[in-house]
């Protein structure tokens, strides 16, 4: 280890957050047959954004805008707020990284639900913030124990996803924001609505741009299709807005990125189409899973997590047989919630490849 660590860096695991499936690929020495565990739009990004993406591609010996005005205005369009209230950055890995640099020191208290997003952690522990999780409580994140942990121990932060990763749940907007009036003082709830664009209807609560006790964040991920451009933004009251520019990299978004995620947000017809493509494939994985004697959970993502039916070493056992025939898929790491596994939506073609192994990983495993 390297003399020149701080003792909160020394102190610190060297792992990231997710084992990725070209690691994987590579200790099994050929590619997956179907990419169905990180999260991503099998369906790719709109026709015009790769266009855009393309036309910009002779300007990549320019760094991106700094201060990423058009894309800053047209979100604040799409959301109904000013350009003050928008922050973008690199994903919502990133802003979430800004985040806690801005706002936790060492030993300042941090809520998060036990088993929930585990980049957000990874964050906190880096600036040497204390976590508090609470469980879970019928496969949703638990909004009154998160409430009642940041009012005993004084926490700044509290992490909600709504819709939720790992388990895909969701929450009523009015849920949310009750959550919200409800917050103690001095506490900031980061609502990380990564599946906003899939969510059914009413999920989400309807926040007061000024708001100060919230954050959101958002991304060009999941329903545009736009993962491996590493664009999200965040919501919130001019003041914290702003207050990323003390901390944010200035030239962190690619300029190509920047214009596929302009692309992105003129082309309602492709989101629509990727919405319909959602609902149907939800249904076939769905199918696919009780054919085969498990129990798919409701979802409000591009995912749908799928109760074995058994213990956490049972649905360990299915997801290292399919990944050995080929499939990529990923689980839930901690109890109960890790009796399940959680397998991205896909194309016909890639749920075909997961229907066909399933009931072989499942005899295998035993």
């Amino acid at each position: 280890m390297s003399r020149f660590l701080t003792p909160l860096a020394a102190s610190l695991p060297s792992t990231v957050p997710f084992v990725g499936p070209e690691t994987q690929e590579r200790s099994l020495n050929r590619p997956f047959r179907a990419r169905l565990g990180a999260n991503e739009s099998l369906f790719g990004p709109s026709p015009k954004v790769l266009a855009a993406m393309q036309a910009a591609a002779d300007q990549v010996w320019m760094y991106g805008d700094p201060e990423n005005h058009d894309l800053k205005a047209a979100l604040a369009a799409l959301n109904g707020t000013t350009p003050a209230h928008v922050v973008v950055g690199e994903g919502i890995d990133g802003l979430l990284g800004y985040l806690v640099r801005l706002t936790i020191g060492p030993g300042d208290k941090v809520v998060t639900s036990l088993g929930a997003y585990p980049t957000f952690n990874f964050h906190v522990a880096g600036y040497g913030g204390t976590l508090i999780r609470v469980p879970y409580k019928d496969d949703h994140e638990y909004p009154q124990a998160l409430l009642d942990a940041a009012r005993q121990h004084k926490a700044k932060l509290i992490y909600l996803a709504n819709p939720d990763n790992p388990m895909g749940s969701w929450h009523s907007g009015s849920v949310v924001e009750d959550m919200i009036a409800n917050l103690p003082d001095g506490t900031l709830l980061v609502l990380d609505e990564a599946y906003a664009d899939l969510a059914p209807p009413g999920t989400m609560p309807r926040i007061a741009p000024d708001d100060p006790r919230v954050i959101r964040f958002r991304t060009f991920s999941k329903a545009y299709g736009m993962a491996g451009a590493r664009v999200g933004y965040a919501l919130a009251e001019p003041g914290l807005a702003q207050a990323f520019d003390k901390v944010r990299n200035h030239f962190g978004m690619a300029r190509v990125s920047q214009m596929g995620a302009l692309a992105a947000l003129h082309d309602g017809e492709h989101l629509a189409r990727v919405q319909s493509l959602t609902l149907l494939a939800r249904a076939r994985l769905s199918a696919i899973a009780r054919t085969n004697g498990l129990t798919p959970l409701p979802s409000a993502t591009n995912f749908v997590t799928i109760d074995c039916g058994r213990d956490g070493d049972f649905a360990r056992a299915v997801l290292r047989e399919t990944v050995a025939r080929g499939v990529f898929i990923r689980m839930p790491g901690v109890a109960p919630l890790d009796r399940c596994i959680r397998v991205s939506l896909g194309d016909e073609s890639a749920l075909s490849v997961f229907e066909e192994v399933l009931p072989q990983a499942i005899r295998a495993a035993g």
